[in-house]
């Protein structure tokens, strides 16, 4: 195990709450909260490196916020069937403090992708720990959840940068799949939990929406603009950019393949606009957050993407540009600054909320998950890798 590895192991579960929440950045105030997105990225990479019961403790504090907010969700379905009119602090929180409470002041509210990642990172880790008594433990929560995203999978939320809400994206749509596609397999794992599970059938619904309103010119887009329910099939596409959270409608949410040829075209494009030659990965053109940095966890991604598809040298050539970035004590930050999208923002936000988040307990996860992708591809085909070059 080499010594970012360790270390990342290291922050991560020092920087876990007693109560099993994962801290997004503990040197960042305005990340001392708990996104259910990036908990889950970062439960599935404990898992990764054997650190089980860190993953177990996450699942349990998500347990309790989702029943403790349940509620909710039986008001929403009641609103929705009288076609009374949905608010945003209606919806469950996207972040919640580390005891588990929606967080208080302004935040944006309403977005659906983590509440799919959860239920695909406890999927797998019960298949790989075998805890499947865990899905029983779990019941409740997992049906509030398949009910809130059967109920508003379609409906426009923030994406997963807690951007335009007024979209949809296919990022959110794909992590919706995954976890419906989790909670199926979760219904036929364990005959305890009196759980039926999704049906097939709005899997399919949801992939075929995505391919008829989130594609142009052969390749996803970040994001399209809903005109109504009454006018669906007149929906356009509100830009034809790419976002480099495409990259999860591959891996981990495989609605669909990586080898498919919708992929292979959208990577085409974040790798022509979003991938800096030898460099990070930025998460789209007119990003502003920070001046629009390269993002380590992005990196990450790419490199996940070019390990299972076989680019094994591009992957590792990621891996160790993300190394690098690493500073003495062994911190990886949100994104790195050195060349920026849009310089003139830099300034803004650093006063308004201080240096860069760092260390990005995400960023640490997504590097953890390229390494054992890596390491597991390297082994099972016996070759060893060094960096050419992209």
């Amino acid at each position: 195990m080499n010594s970012l590895v360790q270390r990342s192991v290291q922050i991560i579960l020092s920087n876990q709450a007693e109560s099993g929440a994962y801290i997004a950045s503990p040197n960042f105030p305005t990340y001392h909260y708990c996104w259910l997105r990036d908990g889950s990225f970062i439960a599935y990479s404990m898992d990764l490196v054997g650190e089980h019961q860190s993953a177990l403790a996450f699942f349990h504090w998500i347990d309790r916020a989702i029943q403790k907010y349940a509620w909710k969700v039986d008001r929403l379905l009641e609103k929705q069937n009288k076609k009374e009119q949905l608010l945003e602090s209606d919806f469950l929180h996207t972040r919640y403090t580390l005891s588990g409470d929606e967080a208080e002041g302004e935040w944006l509210n309403f977005q659906l992708d983590g509440y799919g990642t959860w239920l695909w990172a406890l999927s797998e880790h019960v298949q790989r720990t075998n805890e499947i008594s865990l899905l029983e433990d779990f019941a409740s929560s997992i049906k509030k959840t398949v009910q809130y995203l059967l109920a508003f999978w379609d409906y426009p939320n923030y994406d997963c940068w807690e951007e335009n809400p007024y979209h949809l994206h296919p990022y959110t749509l794909a992590a919706i799949y995954s976890g419906l596609a989790s909670a199926q397999k979760i219904a036929n794992i364990s005959d305890k939990i009196n759980f039926v599970g999704p049906s097939s059938d709005v899997l399919l619904r949801i992939r075929q929406f995505t391919i008829d309103h989130g594609v142009k010119n052969g390749h996803l887009v970040k994001s399209f603009l809903p005109l109504g329910k009454e006018t669906q099939k007149e929906i356009p596409v509100a830009s034809d950019g790419v976002d480099s959270s495409l990259l999860g409608v591959a891996l981990p949410y495989r609605m669909f393949k990586p080898s498919d040829p919708l992929m292979r075209d959208t990577v085409a494009r974040v790798e022509s606009d979003l991938h800096r030659s030898h460099g990070g990965v930025y998460r789209y053109l007119a990003d502003t957050y920070y001046g629009g940095g390269e993002w380590l966890l992005l990196a990450a991604w790419l490199g996940w993407f070019y390990a299972e598809t076989g680019d094994m040298q591009r992957a590792v050539g990621l891996q160790q540009w993300i190394e690098a970035q690493a500073d003495q004590p062994g911190h990886l930050p949100e994104q790195v600054s050195n060349h920026l999208l849009s310089p003139s923002y830099y300034e803004m936000w650093e006063k308004r909320w201080g240096p860069v988040a760092n260390p990005l307990l995400w960023s640490h996860a997504m590097y953890l998950i390229l390494h054992d992708v890596i390491r597991q591809n390297s082994q099972t085909n016996k070759i060893s890798v060094s960096w050419s070059g992209r």
